[in-house]
């Protein structure tokens, strides 16, 4: 039986896998939310009545400053649609246009600039005349000093601009996380905007290989529990939460006190995201959700992550993502090329004894868990010469017959195919 070609999240648009006649598939999707109707009412609606705080007009009522966080290029953050309302709407309440920034979240990425930075602000209104900043978490002066979190001892130093602003909001995309259960609200924060030291021991193998530190999972996730420490050092936060469907649509909108807007957020979105399944499979399709998150191979590792749970163990999972942007920092280079060398296990051990992770090394941290399941078969199209070897699994040119060629080795027709990537959760659920 021959099968309609399924299309698979691919850089900004899709790649077409057609699957064997004697394929067996199942289609892993969230569950469809319906969209809003009208994105900038409910934007107004969200501002006018917020979660666990006063209306966005009052809450900007003698202020003398405002911060506004927004997440770097790698989320597909609606920003065209809040900031220039939002910034007005301080404005209206007193706040001088030139005390309002805006501050892009880049965690230890590098910064959002020139076109790309246009892109992201998604407003030529906004982009002309608020101040842009891109936080930079290797300058030292730039941070304030917090202390550290009482329950964990996590150094917290976080940028110094959005500290000391009178009105703080982040901003953000809630969506699966796979090590902070959720994206958006206080993680725009920390790492978002936080020094190197504080995120790196966040990605520190005491982190990273807890159990509960796994997508959709705030009960008990220590790197939650963090973040949420972080903010109460901080004081009086707000945020504005978006969630996308697949075709990048809004479906909800939330704003006001941070850790209770992102939960209803989160609770929105929660039982579309999960998808549970009785069974697992020996070969799983998946993508990298296509731009801006599969730019680099240091952010496919999520998509790897994600559906481990209906991996078979020894099962393959293949991954679509274009690396249109290359590799990834010079860091991550050198922790996959110790990876490459070493193998997984003498890998890991070099990290358990260190309080503080080498940059962008926790990224190769997590590549061990998919490698330690099965095979990884990788189909890019923006990798070449020794960044193929350096990604450390299997490079394949043709998806169908890599499926082909799992469906042959396990002897198992089923196939489970993830168009969106790590947007989509599936669980095993017997």
């Amino acid at each position: 039986m021959s099968h309609d070609p399924i299309a698979v999240s691919y850089g900004r648009g899709h790649l077409s896998v057609s699957l064997p006649p004697d394929a067996v598939a199942t289609l892993v999707r969230k569950q469809p939310l319906p969209k809003l109707a009208d994105p900038a009412g409910a934007l107004q609606a969200a501002f006018s009545k917020p979660i666990a705080a006063l209306p966005l007009a009052e809450l900007a009522k003698g202020r003398k400053s405002a911060c506004i966080l927004i997440c770097d290029i790698t989320r597909p953050v609606p920003n065209g649609l809040f900031l220039r309302p939002m910034i007005e709407t301080m404005m209206a309440a007193g706040i001088p246009l030139q005390q309002i920034s805006i501050l892009v979240a880049t965690g230890l990425h590098r910064p959002n600039l020139g076109d790309e930075l246009a892109e992201l602000i998604g407003d030529p209104w906004v982009l002309e005349h608020v101040r842009i900043e891109n936080h930079y978490a290797r300058d030292e002066a730039a941070h304030v000093d917090l202390g550290h979190t009482p329950t964990r001892h996590t150094p917290v130093k976080l940028d110094r601009l959005f500290v000391e602003a009178d009105l703080r909001i982040a901003t953000g995309l809630v969506e699966p996380h796979f090590m902070a259960g959720w994206s958006g609200g206080r993680k725009v924060i920390a790492p978002g905007v936080a020094h190197h030291e504080t995120i790196r021991t966040f990605h520190s193998a005491r982190f990273m290989e807890d159990p509960l530190a796994v997508q959709c999972n705030l009960v008990g996730n220590p790197l939650h529990e963090e973040q949420l420490q972080i903010v109460r050092m901080l004081g009086e936060v707000y945020a504005l939460n978006t969630v996308l469907d697949e075709d990048r649509d809004l479906v909800c909108i939330t704003f006001g006190e941070i850790i209770a807007s992102h939960q209803a957020a989160v609770d929105f979105v929660s039982e579309a995201t999960n998808i549970r399944f009785d069974r697992k499979f020996s070969t799983v399709v998946t993508s990298s959700a296509g731009y801006p998150l599969d730019k680099t191979y240091y952010q496919t590792i999520k998509g790897m992550v994600t559906p481990l749970d209906i991996l078979k163990p020894g099962g393959t999972l293949i991954i679509a993502s274009e690396c249109s942007e290359g590799f990834g920092s010079a860091e991550f280079r050198e922790a996959q090329a110790k990876l490459v060398e070493l193998g997984p296990e003498r890998f890991l051990a070099t990290l358990t004894a260190k309080s503080l992770a080498e940059i962008d090394e926790w990224q190769t941290e997590m590549q061990l868990k998919p490698m330690r399941l099965g095979k990884v078969a990788l189909y890019s199209t923006g990798l070449a010469g020794d960044d193929r070897r350096l990604t450390g699994v299997t490079m394949v040119d043709d998806i169908e017959a890599a499926i082909a060629e799992s469906m042959a080795l396990s002897g198992d027709r089923d196939v489970a195919i993830i168009p969106e990537g790590p947007y989509v959760v599936p669980r095993f659920a017997p």
